[in-house]
């Protein structure tokens, strides 16, 4: 288990950032860097800068603009030539069984990164974590557990804590 202190919002983004950069592979020169996917969990009471980390992870990528909250409509796509992010929020899910109508089969492909908001939401129908990251209230900023739960989350981790 990975620990980490985030002072503030800033801090948060910051961390989006470098954890999507660690997502992807070495370029060579002239190359763009490609992503070899990932399934990240997001957990933490509500307020607890989820949404905040992920939107560091969609600028990480390189998407210029805002980043829509995927609460309403449970799932946000963002494609780069790097490869593709989507971004859950299944918080609104009443059953798991709720995944399977959404549509997102190809999402979960090999290559795509998921960030998944509220993932208990969704167990059994989603796929397994590569990374848990569960965040939590410290009473001056935010406490940061990464819990590894996979081959491809141990270099993920090993590229994000150098």
């Amino acid at each position: 288990m990975k620990q980490q202190f985030l002072a503030d919002e800033a801090q948060t983004l910051d961390f989006g950032k470098r954890l999507a950069l660690a997502t992807m592979s070495q370029s060579t020169q002239g190359e763009v860097s490609k992503s070899f996917g990932a399934v990240v969990y997001l957990t933490g009471d509500l307020g607890a800068g989820k949404t905040t980390l992920a939107r560091g992870f969609i600028q990480g990528y390189g998407h210029v603009g805002p980043v829509k909250s995927p609460t309403y409509t449970l799932v946000e796509p963002y494609e780069f030539e790097r490869g593709n992010v989507y971004h859950f929020d299944l918080y609104r899910l009443s059953d798991p069984e709720e995944v399977d109508f959404l549509g997102v089969d190809d999402y979960f492909e090999e290559g795509n990164v998921c960030l998944f908001e509220w993932p208990l939401k969704g167990i059994g129908r989603i796929p397994k974590a590569d990374l848990l990251i569960d965040l939590s209230d410290s009473g001056t900023g935010r406490k940061l557990n990464c819990r590894i739960d996979s081959e491809k989350g141990t270099k993920i981790a090993q590229r994000l804590w150098l």
